[in-house]
């Protein structure tokens, strides 16, 4: 059958239109598919092998040459060698004098061990490896009004909205969101390789109402310590979170990247817990693996060591104990918190039995002391009391013997400053944890509290041994 030629001028126009809307989407554009690379300025040990962009060695840029992003999605697909790393930078310059920098860090040696692929540097760093070296992965980053959200491979990694009013030192004055180019830059030994950018320009006002919903949202940043630790290029880690009250590994997840404090998740494993054997630890670990945060061990009751193997045990990536459970001298089993198992009749000679016990717990193959010197009630509203100079230097000798970093505890805001000045100068490395009961994780204030008033610096901070999924 023939057309007519207005019928036929009709059908090659949707014929085309649908020819090229198949292949790009509206407002979407390739910003690098292995032949295009002519739209970046690249300085430093770059070049385009088999179609795909490898920057390599330290001081190697690919900076975007035209653009004036806003709103927008990006997705890249990228690879890091060892020793590659650096960053990917949006509502940037030509000198990347200003806007955010996404990190680019699957290193599990880097010293820091803070900042990990996806992290929104000085903003939301993050302490969980999300992609390996040598192994593909996506980058996406989308940016809508004041909302900053990151993923890689697709799991939601960082959701921030910028305040009306952020906190900012003057290192980060310019990280701020405003418009600007996309920008790649290695600072490591090793290569980071990219074969695909594409962006999607999203309409450049953003609607009213959601604006309004975004402000309602966003956090005070005049007067959160979190955003602060951050600028500061602090850890910024919770190492004591347990799923309890009824708080799901969901609701933790999203509750982690709102408030910017990383979660190391703990099972409480011993007899008459919810973990009692090796099978429960493996089938626990192949649930959480994936999920955005370190997985840690609590060891409960002092049978903990022949309950469970070490092969087992050392699937988390660390371990801790505490010394609230053991049996005293007359051989009761002793939980120090429940009044009712605590039998106090001479409070000196108990003071000396805890110390005794604290010591006989240090020699166990875990990680991290946690609770720390805790006293039971009464004893425990004169701490420092019992806490005497000649207890507290046993403790700090048999401590720093045992090689265990030491916790400082936000639910019982514990050990005291004296003891954390004793172990700082002894060299010990730190932990902070909430160990929650319910689902209002700690904001951490007692630990920031320690850290300015005992001087912590981010290399007195225990380093976790992360491993990957």
């Amino acid at each position: 059958m023939q057309m007519n030629k207005p019928a036929f001028l009709l059908f090659m126009a949707l014929s085309l239109f649908t020819l090229c809307f198949s292949c790009s989407q509206p407002g979407s554009k390739v910003l690098f598919d292995g032949k295009n690379s002519d739209l970046w300025n690249i300085t430093g040990q770059a070049a385009v092998k088999d179609r795909i962009l490898v920057l390599a060695g330290t001081n190697t840029k690919a900076v975007l040459k035209k653009g004036d992003y806003t709103n927008f999605k990006l997705t890249l697909e990228l690879l890091t060698t060892p020793g590659g790393k650096g960053r990917l930078w949006f509502h940037t310059d030509p000198m990347l004098a200003k806007g955010y920098a996404i990190a680019i860090n699957n290193d599990l040696q880097d010293t820091e061990w803070w900042t990990k692929s996806g992290s929104l540097l000085s903003v939301r760093n993050l302490t969980k490896s999300f992609a390996k070296e040598n192994q593909w992965f996506t980058l996406t980053v989308q940016v809508e009004g004041k909302a900053v959200t990151v993923n890689i491979n697709d799991v939601p990694v960082i959701e921030y909205i910028e305040p009306a009013r952020p906190y900012r030192t003057e290192t980060h004055a310019q990280t701020l969101l405003s418009s600007g180019l996309f920008a790649l830059e290695n600072s490591g030994s090793g290569e980071i390789q990219c074969r695909s950018i594409k962006v999607e320009a999203l309409p450049k006002k953003t609607a009213p109402d959601i604006i309004a919903r975004q402000e309602s949202e966003a956090l005070d940043e005049t007067k959160d310590p979190i955003i602060r630790l951050h600028q500061e290029n602090f850890p910024v880690l919770d190492f004591h979170v347990h799923l309890k009250g009824g708080l799901t590994k969901e609701q933790a997840a999203k509750q982690s990247r709102r408030l910017g404090i990383n979660y190391a998740i703990a099972p409480n494993c011993g007899i008459g817990f919810p973990i009692t054997n090796d099978e429960q630890i493996y089938a626990y670990l192949d649930s959480m693996r994936s999920q955005p945060f370190i997985l840690a061990m609590q060891a409960e009751g002092r049978e903990w060591i022949t309950t469970f193997s070490p092969e087992a045990r050392a699937q988390f990536d660390y371990v801790f104990t505490d010394a609230l459970t053991f049996t005293d001298s007359k051989g009761r089993r002793t939980r120090l918190w429940i009044p009712e198992e605590t039998w106090i009749e001479d409070e000196q000679a108990y003071m000396d039995l805890i110390v005794d016990k604290i010591c006989e717990v240090l020699k166990e193959p875990v990680d991290i002391y946690v609770n720390p010197c805790f006293l039971p009630s009464p004893m425990d509203q004169r701490y420092d009391e019992f806490w005497t100079e000649t207890r507290m230097n046993k403790f700090v000798d048999a401590l720093v013997k045992s090689g265990k970093a030491l916790e400082i505890n936000e639910k019982y805001r514990i050990p005291n400053k004296a003891i954390l000045l004793k172990a700082k100068a002894a060299g010990v490395k730190f932990t902070f944890g909430s160990n929650n009961t319910t689902p209002d994780v700690s904001d951490l204030s007692y630990s920031i509290q320690m850290i300015k008033e005992c001087g912590l610096t981010a290399q007195d901070i225990y380093r976790p041994k992360v491993k990957l999924n």
